[in-house]
């Protein structure tokens, strides 16, 4: 199943994501549930929340990712919404 993670950070948090990216990126690499993932930006390009597409057994497998998320474990989302996803193209 497809699920995306919709996050929007807090504001004035670009550095929790900054300094949480690395160890972000590496979750993603090596977690083998990711199909796509990336930043939104604002206006000036600078970062400010994510869109993660998993793929997962179950609900609550994405849900378990998204809480072991480094970003998610250094408080940077102001929130974070999981819905079922259907890839048509």
């Amino acid at each position: 199943m497809l699920v995306a993670l919709i996050a929007h950070d807090k504001a004035n948090h670009l550095d929790v994501r900054t300094e949480n990216r690395a160890a972000h990126l590496e979750y993603i690499k090596n977690s083998g549930n990711v199909s796509q993932a990336g930043p939104f930006l604002d206006e000036n390009g600078k970062m400010i929340g994510s869109l993660i597409v998993l793929e997962v057994d179950s609900f609550p497998d994405a849900q378990n990712w998204a809480q072991n998320d480094p970003y998610a474990k250094a408080g940077l989302f102001e929130s974070v919404r999981l819905i079922h996803w259907n890839k048509v193209i």
